[in-house]
Order: structure tokens, then sequence, then C-alpha cells
């Protein structure tokens, strides 16, 4: 009778473990590089020609992070120069899978930096 108990517990954990994994990084963001008068484009897919699902004012914070894709690796990080990190950048662009107001879509992970969120986020208003 403990076994089946046991076996899913593992299996919660494992799956936990593999959902923190999926959103490495703060919990939430902030804007930076977004000129005041613009807003930075939530697309329904990580590339810039995607369908833009919404937008996020240049001085947004509260953005909750659900995971990121392509960027530097650590490797690339410590090793490469700046000009050959840049090249890097553009050959593999940071997308940003990201949540803001109800909107869940991708955003460059260039204008996204460590941001926070009050203590609770779901009552912001729109």
């Amino acid at each position: 009778m403990r076994y089946p108990c046991l076996i899913i517990t593992v299996l919660f954990l494992l799956m936990s473990t593999r959902a923190a994994a999926d959103a490495d990084g703060p919990d939430y963001y902030q804007l930076r590089g977004v000129a005041t008068d613009d807003s930075l484009n939530i697309r329904d897919q990580p590339y810039p020609s995607a369908i833009q699902l919404g937008g996020i004012p240049a001085d947004a914070d509260c953005i909750r992070n659900l995971g990121c894709r392509g960027g530097l690796t650590y490797r690339e990080y410590t090793t490469l120069s700046a000009a050959q990190q840049a090249q890097r950048l553009r050959e593999n662009p940071r997308w940003c899978r990201i949540e803001y107001r109800g909107i869940i879509g991708w955003v460059a992970g260039r204008y996204l930096a460590e941001g926070s969120c009050g203590m609770f986020p779901e009552k912001l208003p729109d």
C-alpha cells in the first residue's frame, strides 16, 4: 500500500523540478531600453514577425517570467569577446515567455531586467 503513495510523491517531485527548470532567472522582470513613448510587443511565438498579442509600456514592472530560450550560454559569456558575443546574440537572440496583465506570450529578452512585484500581483489594475 505504501508504494503507490511513494510513486505519486516521486512523480510530483519530478514534475515540480521540471517546472522550476523551465523558468530560470528572476520571478519578475521590468523593462529596460524601451523609449518612454514606446512599448514592447508581446508576440505569440519567439520571433519578431510573429503575431502581436499586446504591448507592455516602457515603465512596466511585475512582468512574470515563464522561461527564456536563446541568448548566450555561460561558456559563451565567459570566453567570447564583446564583438563575438554581439555576433552570437544576432545569430541566437534571447526570447522570454512572460505573463503581463493576463497576456501570455513572448518578448525580446534584451529589453528585460530583473524586476519586482507587489505581494498581490493578481490584483493589479488593468
